[in-house]
């Protein structure tokens, strides 16, 4: 399909190793990207890089020195895909402000710092894309996630006021946002949680529960030229769950 090729654009995926994150790299790579697989696990993301033909990066998001770091070894990115996070689902009013700040060292302030460290060298080439994973708990609210949702929703800003501020550069900002999807970390909290995927899936208008691929599928389209068109946009994958 025309406009749908990302030969010779290097794509950096922030917490490529996990379940939406592979999903994310198999799909970019696909699409002749060069993908550089960021996460905390460095033999996870090896093994993701090693079948895509990508390269591997370990990185600490909850340490904005090292956020650093991985931003000037990474090099110039055109594609720029937020993914990582970290959930801490309990009620808030027994929540640890301790478990706050980590939920937004990594899934707020690490996206703004490696942002700003890498969207200079896409406006000065004229073209790039930044896709922040935020989440339908971010967008509807979830019980149990009041912090995570909060850190999660914070994107929300930042990617509309990129949308604007890098326009003229070429560079679109979009935030895609997964409902309930089989993911290790949704497993451990079903684990603790027996028969909640089920639930959930019963009330989900298509009656299942979202796959990796399914939030892929989006991320990469809107890094494609065929998707040059659209920025500061919010699109829900949730099976319909949630509509606006």
């Amino acid at each position: 399909m025309h406009g749908m090729d990302l030969s010779g654009r290097t794509a950096v995926v922030t917490g490529g190793a996990g379940g939406i994150g592979r999903a994310i790299c198999a799909d970019l790579a696909s699409l002749g990207a060069r993908v550089v697989v960021a996460d905390l696990d460095l033999d996870a993301a090896e093994d993701v890089a090693k079948e895509h033909g990508g390269t591997a990066r370990r990185v600490d998001l909850g340490d904005a020195a090292d956020v650093e770091r991985f931003a000037a070894e990474a090099g110039p990115a055109d594609v720029l895909v937020h993914n990582a996070g970290v959930s801490i689902v309990e009620p808030f009013v027994d929540s640890d402000p301790a478990a706050w700040d980590l939920m937004w060292r990594v899934n707020l302030r690490a996206p703004m710092l490696l942002t700003k460290a890498l969207l200079p060298g896409m406006t000065e080439r004229g073209w790039g894309r930044l896709v922040f994973v935020s989440s339908d708990g971010a967008r509807a609210g979830s019980g149990g996630e009041g912090a995570y949702a909060a850190t999660k929703a914070g994107l929300f800003g930042l990617a509309k006021t990129l949308a604007r501020e890098a326009a003229r550069g070429g560079v679109t900002s979009n935030v895609v946002c997964p409902g309930p999807t089989d993911t290790p970390m949704v497993r451990a909290v079903s684990d603790r949680h027996p028969g909640l995927l089920d639930k959930l899936a019963k009330q989900i208008p298509l009656r299942r529960i979202g796959r990796p691929d399914d939030i892929a599928g989006l991320v990469a389209f809107l890094c494609t030229d065929r998707a040059g068109y659209i920025t500061g946009q919010t699109v829900s994958v949730s099976g319909g769950i949630t509509m606006s």
